[in-house]
């Protein structure tokens, strides 16, 4: 079965969304809104929703960008919702790993086992001047900082035994052999433990990560339990998914590690339609603010870039100093589509670069198939170009296509996060 996420983000992911007459804009600071979209997401039987997270609010003129914050939305959708798995993002960066576990560990209890997280190294210096840094740090601290994070969540996590809450009012409220201290001592944290939270009802919510450079992608296949990734189309994804494969075996783990690449999508009752609707929303993006957008992933100024002209220049992947894997993904849309400027803002406008498909739920259906069947996805993380239109319309149209051709669940046949994507429940590793 295919594995489905929905990524939500502010009106959708096209950046003109909330320019459309139609748009929730209004409605960004109301959680009535984000829980009404995760209960569109659990009538589809999706496996979870997902929150992405920025620590900086650059160019708020172009359009929103981070409202709520999710962990805190996510508390409260919780309790709006039964199946569906809640994913958000924490920064290893930004936050320290006590903090983080005691946040999930806490909404792993509230949700009865739905948690997930996705550890980021963060990206922007205006986020990292948010939180005491003068620029953001090197990659390669970064990720070291990252892999000494996700450990020490794990063990704190850990620091319970499984039933370790006895609650003998004759007697203890714990057995004092069933907690512990981790007494860890590392390069960037020193934590004693043990967690102010037992052990959570999955053991350890899920990892989400989303490598793409080399370090990125190591530190994935040796650690997440769930990857996202970003692909272009099928050979991209093909690419990426048996690389991400293969160093999982050979970090000697035989779980599966499920890779889902994000996905926009535009339905409609015939492709003209579909087309006339992702047309509509690149008619609402204005050209200045969407160059730069375009900057921010090519790292340079591209303000003064002639609409109607070929994309100039950019460097070689192995010079780029910024983010990588999207760099890529641009660089790929060139030298594939050849594009203006122009036509490229109009590709990138919606996912910045992710695979996008427009057109009927079958068409759609069909090409989600063939990237599932050729070792290009074990599922997809939708990013619908608006909300809650977008994941309306692949919940009552696309669902329904996948189901009859037996590719996803007609209903949840578990009730945890780890359960709807087929992962097992780690034991306590202390």
């Amino acid at each position: 079965m295919m594995h489905i996420n929905l990524f939500i983000f502010g009106c959708g992911h096209h950046r003109a969304a909330w320019r459309h007459p139609g748009s929730a804009v209004e409605s960004l600071g109301d959680i009535a809104y984000y829980e009404q979209l995760a209960q569109i997401a659990e009538r589809g039987k999706l496996d979870a929703i997902f929150f992405a997270d920025g620590h900086s609010t650059d160019n708020l003129t172009d359009g929103p960008r981070w409202f709520l914050e999710p962990l805190t939305m996510l508390s409260a959708i919780s309790r709006a919702t039964r199946h569906i798995g809640l994913i958000s993002t924490v920064s290893s960066t930004f936050y320290t790993p006590f903090h983080a576990a005691r946040m999930v560990a806490s909404l792993d209890h509230i949700s009865n086992g739905r948690m997930g997280w996705n550890v980021v190294t963060s990206m922007f210096d205006t986020e990292a001047r948010n939180h005491g840094f003068d620029t953001m740090p090197g990659h390669d601290w970064r990720y070291a900082r990252a892999e000494e994070f996700v450990d020490v969540a794990l063990s704190l996590w850990d620091s319970w035994q499984d039933g370790a809450p006895q609650m003998d009012r004759q007697g203890a409220y714990v057995k004092p052999e069933s907690i512990h201290s981790i007494d860890h001592k590392g390069e960037h944290f020193r934590i004693d433990g043990p967690l102010t939270v037992p052990r959570p009802p999955q053991g350890h919510p899920v990892l989400f990560q989303a490598g793409a450079s080399e370090q990125g992608r190591d530190l994935a296949a040796r650690r997440a339990e769930a990857i996202y990734a970003v692909a272009y189309d099928l050979a991209a994804a093909q690419e990426y998914y048996r690389d991400i494969k293969r160093r999982v075996k050979a970090a000697g783990r035989h779980d599966f590690v499920p890779i889902m690449p994000g996905l926009v999508t535009y339905v409609g009752s015939t492709q003209a339609e579909a087309r006339a609707r992702q047309r509509e929303l690149d008619e609402l993006l204005p050209a200045q603010d969407a160059l730069r957008q375009l900057g921010m992933y090519v790292g340079c100024d591209c303000t003064g870039w002639e609409l109607d002209a070929p994309v100039p220049s950019l460097p070689a992947l192995e010079a780029f100093k910024g983010p990588k894997g999207r760099y890529a993904t641009v660089l790929r849309i060139i030298n594939t589509e050849k594009p203006t400027v122009r036509q490229l803002l109009g590709r990138l406008a919606a996912g910045g670069g992710h695979c996008t498909m427009v057109g009927t739920p079958e068409q759609i259906a069909d090409e989600m198939e063939r990237w599932f069947l050729n070792e290009g996805a074990d599922g997809f993380n939708l990013m619908p170009p608006t909300l809650p239109g977008g994941i309306d319309d692949f919940v009552e149209q696309v669902v329904p296509v996948l189901q009859k051709r037996g590719l996803f669940r007609k209903d949840y046949q578990t009730e945890t996060l780890r359960g709807h994507l087929g992962l097992a429940r780690p034991c306590a590793r202390n």
